[in-house]
């Protein structure tokens, strides 16, 4: 029964800074064997134990965010938690946070350090520490943090398991204590890059863009030269990452590290003390001294700095969404390096801003993240990447980071225990439709980020009906329908409905959408008028466009 394996765990692990609340093992036990007498009923979370960062709201248990005299008691849980429940998870705490979520490093609570599951001298990361080390301990299967800088990265990192970082709104921030209202995501924690996007998907009400894509029969990296801010064995972990990509890219991450600076030096400071401006007023000696000082220096920024700020961030979306139409993911560290207690305690300010060099500008951007291990250094202690893409790439992210992380790593947390299987691609979600691609939309070629910045999926590599005939256009495939044809190759990808209008824009005359019957059914894809062929030299016999390319 998972709640026993749960509870053994816990009393093995015995940290008595892991829980700020944590449920008594008989109502653990009362509540799994009313689950047991229910049956599944068709719930994909049945009977699976989770925890939830003391910062999101459960039902029963009170919200502290780590200060004891901030604490209510809420009528509802978060939506986030209400639909995991309704899914048959239970959940069996309220874990330890830095308080207000305000921290990188996992120290700043008044209930104590969770333990790094490999070495107590050093830090669990932050904020959602006790979220990280209850699944890197085996004592939950998944957990529920939130991301405003990292805080469902880093900790990841430390835990040797996986954090997604979800798009802003994907997953309701209903019930969550603001630290950042704007940048505020709902983070989770799992064993696996699949597990994770299935629980997100579920905790965001069923969203088809957390539906899981297919890997890609190639796909590219952005790296950036990251080697100068990072500890040894983590440059070399993001270099090992980087060299079982098909293909990578190098880029300037100067404007990325630039934006990142603005989350603790811009007007984004300012919108954390507006969250707790008047709790920081009333009974300023209940918080914590680190981050009663983070939350009063925001009163000295101003508007000025703020539209500066948003300014910038403006130019710096447009370069970055270039970068990813060249791409199909940024791989960078997740942190630079893991700080003993001993220097948390001699520079708190100092080593917890070095812990958000490659996260903090990922929420201002409104980037998609997963953190996944990638071995160990030579002094026992974890070390992570992370995958990053534009807002809703979840599901392309996610076949990429999951191979990185079978590449890299081979056991969950601290157990010992190794990865589950990989899981199968998802099917066509609500709301999508299957495109057949045979051109430059194609995975690698020219247009297939502008199709993955559409929101598609790759599904699979896929063959027309034998009933069309194939033409060189010069720049593009022409594909026409005809009895007399044969099989064409291409590849299938799953495209939101909404996003077809955008595909279809771009294309000119004698091109255009129409029905494809596949050898596995129909799809929409792009086809050619029979006019615009007739001078065009015929391709067929080559079976695709892939075998024309490698021709030139």
């Amino acid at each position: 029964m998972a709640v026993e394996t749960a509870i053994a765990a816990d009393h093995l692990h015995a940290d008595p800074a892991l829980w700020i609340a944590r449920r008594p093992d008989h109502l653990l036990r009362a509540e799994a064997v009313r689950l047991a007498a229910e049956g599944p009923r068709g719930r994909p979370l049945w009977g699976t134990v989770f925890a939830v960062k003391d910062n999101i709201d459960v039902a029963g248990l009170a919200t502290t965010a780590a200060c004891p005299a901030y604490a209510f008691r809420p009528e509802a849980s978060a939506p986030a938690v209400a639909r995991l429940v309704e899914a048959g998870a239970l959940v069996m705490g309220k874990t330890n946070l830095d308080q207000f979520a305000t921290g990188l490093v996992g120290t700043r609570s008044p209930h104590g350090t969770p333990r790094n599951l490999f070495s107590p001298a050093h830090v669990p990361g932050g904020s959602s520490s006790g979220s990280a080390v209850a699944v890197g301990a085996g004592i939950v299967r998944f957990a529920l943090g939130t991301d405003t800088a990292g805080s469902g990265r880093v900790p990841a990192a430390f835990a040797n398991i996986v954090g997604l970082k979800p798009t802003r709104g994907l997953i309701p921030t209903a019930g969550v204590v603001p630290a950042c209202r704007s940048l505020d995501t709902v983070s989770i924690f799992a064993a696996s890059v699949d597990e994770a996007l299935a629980v997100a998907r579920i905790a965001a009400g069923g969203a088809s863009c957390l539906a899981r894509a297919a890997l890609p029969p190639t796909w590219r990296l952005a790296v950036a030269a990251v080697a100068p801010l990072c500890a040894p064995e983590v440059a070399r972990a993001c270099e090992a990452a980087a060299a079982v990509a098909p293909e990578t890219i190098t880029i300037d991450a100067t404007a990325l590290l630039e934006i990142a600076r603005l989350l603790y030096d811009g007007p984004w400071v300012a919108e954390r003390t507006a969250a707790l401006r008047e709790f920081l007023a009333r009974a300023p000696v209940t918080i914590h001294s680190t981050t009663r000082a983070i939350l009063e220096a925001g009163h000295a920024r101003t508007a000025v700095d703020a539209f500066a700020a948003f300014h910038r961030l403006a130019e710096v979306r447009t370069e970055v969404a270039a970068m990813f139409a060249g791409c199909d993911a940024l791989l960078l560290p997740t942190a630079p390096f893991c700080p003993t207690l001993a220097e948390d305690a001699a520079d708190p300010f100092g080593h917890n801003r070095r812990l958000g060099t490659f996260t903090n500008f990922c929420n201002l951007l409104d980037l998609a993240a997963f953190a996944v291990p990638a071995g160990f250094g030579a002094d026992g202690l974890p070390v992570g990447v992370m995958l990053l893409g534009p807002a809703r790439s979840e599901a392309t992210l996610a076949p990429i980071a999951d191979f990185l992380h079978r590449r890299l790593a081979t056991t969950i947390g601290a157990t010992g225990l190794p990865l589950p299987p990989a899981a199968s691609p998802d099917t066509l979600a609500p709301g999508e439709i299957a495109l057949f691609c045979l051109g430059a939309h194609m995975a690698g070629l020219a247009l297939n980020g502008e199709l993955r910045l559409l929101g598609a999926r790759f599904l699979r590599p896929a063959r027309t009906a034998p009933c069309y005939r194939l033409f060189d256009l010069g720049d593009r495939p022409g594909l026409l329908r005809d009895g007399a044809g044969a099989a064409i190759a291409g590849e299938l990808w799953a495209l939101p409905r909404d996003s077809l209008g955008a595909l279809l824009s771009p294309s000119a005359s004698p091109i255009g959408l129409g029905a494809i019957a596949l050898d596995s059914g129909p799809a929409v894809g792009f086809l050619v008028e029979a006019a615009a062929v007739a001078s065009a030299p015929e391709i067929t016999a080559l079976g695709g466009w892939r075998a024309r390319l490698a021709q030139r």
